[in-house]
């Protein structure tokens, strides 16, 4: 049978697949394009499996609020490649997995929130499909979800940053604000209870070790040694931080301005923690040629 180019453009239109592959299915399935369509799909899933350990270290982060500020998500999606991550079609899968996050009911590990549906299919095989039509590998590295008693909020830098905030008190001016300063100077907790113990004595082992090498008095050094971990934990805690928009008031002092206290916190940065892998282009296309 004879493949036309607009039997061609349709299939194309259906799978977003490019010209060439389109082509090659319709001639193996004799013009049928629902057979052509099934057999683009199995060979796509197959494609999807071996991509699967690839490394994706680019991306976006996608947030979600309910309508009464009641309940927040946020999701880290990967890609390999910042080029993929800026396409339509992965912002609005991104978009799709959060809006489904946040619909679902409690979501605690990556297989139930896999299994939930997005336009008829789940998470999962939308998100095998989408490998298969981009050529990359694409991975919902982490989510997570508040449901608050109070109210929560959250904050985008560009689509790489995410944070969400649980208040004990719904106030969505004073989320934004938390979420920003959050974003920006990224400390590790709430307040000195929920800092590591483990954290503050290798942190103390360094401060002593360094005190030690001033040969001061050891009453000296015992309150150089205070005096730096009580500085540490004013570094690491939302609380203790200097607030961004205002460096002479600490984010602690500007919440309980507002008779108000953060439960808790959430922050993404694309890549933060991946190994990425250096690329020299000039090397590989150098290889190609000579190959």
């Amino acid at each position: 049978m004879s493949i036309t180019a607009a039997m061609v453009k349709e299939l194309r239109e259906r799978t977003g697949s490019g010209m060439m592959e389109c082509k090659k299915a319709l001639v193996k399935s004799n013009g049928d394009l629902d057979a052509a369509i099934e057999q683009m799909r199995k060979s796509g899933l197959a494609k999807a499996d071996k991509k699967s350990g690839r490394t994706a270290a680019e991306g976006i982060v996608g947030i979600k609020i309910s309508d009464d500020e009641k309940t927040a998500v946020i999701v880290d999606v990967n890609s390999e490649t910042d080029f993929v991550a800026k396409g339509d079609d992965f912002i609005t899968f991104v978009d799709n997995v959060a809006a489904a996050l946040l619909a679902a009911g409690t979501i605690e590990t990556e297989e139930q929130l896999l299994s939930l549906e997005i336009n008829g299919a789940t998470i999962e095989h939308t998100r095998r499909e989408l490998i298969a039509k981009l050529g990359e590998n694409i991975a919902i590295r982490r989510f997570h979800k508040y449901s608050s008693e109070g109210g929560v909020a959250g904050y985008l830098h560009g689509n790489r940053i995410g944070v969400i905030v649980d208040l004990a008190k719904a106030d969505a001016e004073l989320g934004k604000d938390v979420a920003m300063h959050v974003a920006a100077s990224k400390p590790i907790c709430v307040n000195v209870d929920q800092v590591d113990p483990v954290l503050v004595e290798k942190e103390k082992e360094i401060f002593t070790a360094q005190a030690l090498e001033s040969g001061k008095p050891e009453a000296i050094i015992e309150k150089m040694i205070t005096g730096r971990i009580k500085k540490y934990l004013a570094e690491v805690t939302l609380e203790g931080q200097a607030f961004i928009k205002d460096p002479d008031v600490t984010v602690g002092k500007l919440i309980a301005s507002k008779d108000n206290s953060v439960v808790n916190f959430c922050r993404f940065e694309v890549g933060e923690g991946i190994e990425k892998k250096e690329e020299n282009f000039a090397e590989e296309v150098m290889a190609q040629v000579r190959a």
